[in-house]
């Protein structure tokens, strides 16, 4: 808005240009004034308290900024732009230069242009929120919103916090008479609203209070979060939302990334300028084969990072899991590779690993058999015999309190990260292949096969199920009965309280899950060729990855680099595939791998541009960005011979350097 010509008459040296040769300083005014019938002789001519372009004076009575000219600027538009409205972005600029702290800067601004960030009406108000004085904010907002519905609506936001912060402070008499005198009038067409509030006056203290009303108690942050919905009724350009700036260029940023095919970088001034567009070259891509661990002597099923990224767990069906120590930086060339370990006392063939939040424990699955391993050592701490049938699922808690199992024998057990088993979860209908614990803790999401109806599920099939062929027998390779498409199930529980959120149908066998970081998704793999995105608020298919193949092995996929931006999979074509999480679209099929398939792959999660794969020809690959032009990798495989003595890793595995080899090939 223009600061008013009032204070201009007194404030400044020289004359204040007509309102239609410095812009549309009138839009705001008649918001103010003419909407709600107020003149220009009301409260809003008085000088700004907040955002005001009328100076602060000096020690003697003369303003400091006396002397500075307005600038009057032929029409109403930013250079020659028709988009974007001059007073508007003056005013975000003088909101930014208060909110990082040039508060002189941003009254010479407001002097030199003649607008003003905002009415002394608006800077009131936020202060009576922030400082919980109801009374007042509510005298003010008549003169703010746009209509009478929606000051109904934002008095009844204000009636809600003052309700609350009284319930907080046990005045339980005040409370129930703002429910019955404020908000009860205001909600006469939501009685389901206000019963749920009037059902707060039970909460025994005022944690349950908080917890239960979603609110988080009489702070500035609730008040702050309580003028950003009022936001929603008072029209911007008379109250312009807080760090409206920055939330462009955080928008500008997302427009950015989401145009970036292959961005893998942090969020950080290096990798984001606002001096150039962002964009991350496909070169500093994981594309190539930089290293190859060759030390198991039959199929490698399955792999795990460690939590600070390294060291590398791999399962085997050679009966032993293999602890590697990854060298975070350097050269490939340079990077020792170690192996730590070797479990080497698994009956059975091994299928699943996972690492304890601290990374002092590795779980890992024979059969029906679950031991634990110090990883300081490479001792065993103890076996768990409680599964009946091939254990097909190890998940650490999100809070390193302990860990769950899952098997095809339908049981879900929960365990105390000393072995002890402290729950089972009850009817759960199907042999599970996989499971995930959301990162947030609040849902447990199990798949399998050969579904048994109970009364909480509901038997539907989607649309976007596929057919496929038998499903499989165990948690590693598929059987030879079939099993009709509604026997394939993805079931998600509260974590909590074991109740079933959703029973989801499907046509195809169903191997592996993960969830994102945000706990919103579930990505699952789905055979023959398909993985999905589920939604697991709404149960709905995201998005579709095509291309790999799966028809009668175990694949294993993940969410990849920086926030999980990527999808990432084996094959049973012997690749490895990469897509782009938001749009779909493949964007790499890397080779290298021998005969058989590529079963499991596992990004690293302290370095977004290194993940690794295993595969049935008996070897772990590492992928890096190539290090310098028209380089590729050849490994030495190292024996397990040469490797261990006694079970610990002595012997070292690098990679040399060759231009003329054809690994780490490239198919894009």
């Amino acid at each position: 808005m223009h600061v008013p010509q009032s204070d201009q008459s007194s404030g400044f040296s020289v004359s204040i240009d007509s309102a239609s040769e410095a812009g549309p300083s009138s839009l705001l005014l008649d918001k103010l004034g003419r909407s709600n019938g107020l003149t220009n002789g009301n409260s809003f001519a008085a000088p700004m308290a907040n955002g005001s372009s009328k100076c602060s004076s000096m020690g003697n009575g003369v303003s400091k900024h006396s002397s500075i000219t307005r600038v009057s600027l032929p029409g109403t538009t930013l250079y020659q732009d028709p988009y974007v409205n001059r007073e508007e972005f003056v005013r975000l600029v003088i909101q930014s230069l208060k909110d990082v702290g040039y508060i002189e800067s941003a009254a010479t601004l407001e002097a030199e242009s003649g607008y003003s960030l905002e009415a002394p009406e608006v800077s009131e108000f936020r202060q009576y929120i922030l400082s919980a004085e109801w009374p007042r904010a509510e005298a003010v907002l008549p003169r703010l919103v746009a209509d009478d519905d929606s000051l109904w609506e934002a008095l009844f936001l204000i009636g809600k916090q003052k309700y609350l912060e009284l319930l907080e402070a046990r005045n339980i008499t005040a409370a129930l008479q703002v429910l019955r005198e404020q908000l009860a009038p205001l909600s006469a067409n939501s009685s389901e609203q206000l019963h749920a509030l009037s059902s707060l006056i039970m909460c025994s203290d005022a944690q349950e209070l908080r917890r239960r009303a979603l609110w988080d108690g009489a702070s500035v942050a609730s008040r702050q979060a309580l003028l950003t919905d009022l936001q929603e009724f008072i029209p911007s350009a008379i109250m312009i939302p807080q760090q409206r700036f920055a939330t462009l260029l955080t928008q500008a940023r997302q427009y950015q990334r989401e145009r970036c095919t292959y961005h893998n970088a942090p969020m950080n001034p290096t990798s984001f300028s606002l001096f150039c567009d962002h964009y991350c070259d496909k070169e500093d891509f994981p594309r190539v084969t930089t290293t190859i661990l060759h030390v198991h002597t039959d199929e490698v099923w399955n792999v795990a990072w460690s939590h600070d990224g390294l060291r590398l767990a791999s399962a085997s069906k050679d009966k032993t899991a293999i602890i590697w120590r990854i060298a975070p930086d350097g050269h490939p060339r340079d990077r020792e590779c170690v192996v730590e370990f070797i479990l080497r006392d698994h009956p059975y063939p091994v299928g699943t690993l996972a690492w304890s939040l601290d990374d002092s424990i590795l779980l890992t699955s024979a059969d029906n058999l679950i031991m634990l391993w110090d990883t300081k050592n490479g001792k065993r701490i103890s076996t768990l015999d409680s599964h009946l049938e091939t254990v097909s699922a190890l998940v650490w808690l999100p809070d390193g309190s302990g860990f769950m199992s899952a098997s095809l024998d339908r049981k879900v057990v929960a365990w105390e990260a000393s072995g002890k088993q402290v729950d089972e979860w009850p009817g759960v209908p199907i042999r599970v292949t996989d499971m995930a614990v959301a990162p947030d803790m609040k849902r447990l999401v199990v798949i399998g096969m050969g579904y048994q109806p109970t009364s909480f599920s509901p038997d539907d099939i989607p649309p976007w199920g596929v057919n496929r062929e038998p499903p499989p027998a165990s948690g590693v390779a598929t059987g030879s009965n079939a099993q009709s498409s509604s026997d394939n199930r993805i079931v998600i529980y509260d974590l909590r309280t074991k109740a079933t959120e959703q029973s989801i149908a499907t046509e195809g066998e169903l191997t592996s899950v993960k969830i994102s970081s945000d706990s919103r998704f579930a990505l699952v793999n789905h055979a023959p060729d398909a993985i999905h995105l589920l939604d697991l608020n709404d149960g709905h298919m995201a998005r579709k990855f095509t291309g790999q193949r799966q028809r009668q092995h175990v694949i294993r996929s993940c969410f990849g680099g920086v926030d999980g931006n990527f999808v990432v999979s084996g094959s049973e074509d012997r690749n490895v595939y990469v897509w782009h999480r938001d749009t779909g679209v493949l964007l790499e099929v890397l080779s290298g791998h021998g005969t058989g398939s590529v079963n499991c792959v596992a990004w690293n999660p302290q370095n977004e541009r290194m993940f690794a794969s295993c595969s049935d020809d008996c070897t772990v690959r590492i992928w890096e960005p190539l290090p310098l032009p028209s380089e590729t990798s050849v490994s030495v495989p190292l024996s397990i011979a040469d490797a261990t003595v006694n079970g610990k890793g002595k012997g070292r595995v690098y990679s040399s350097w060759d231009d003329g080899s054809g690994d780490g090939e490239v198919q894009s």
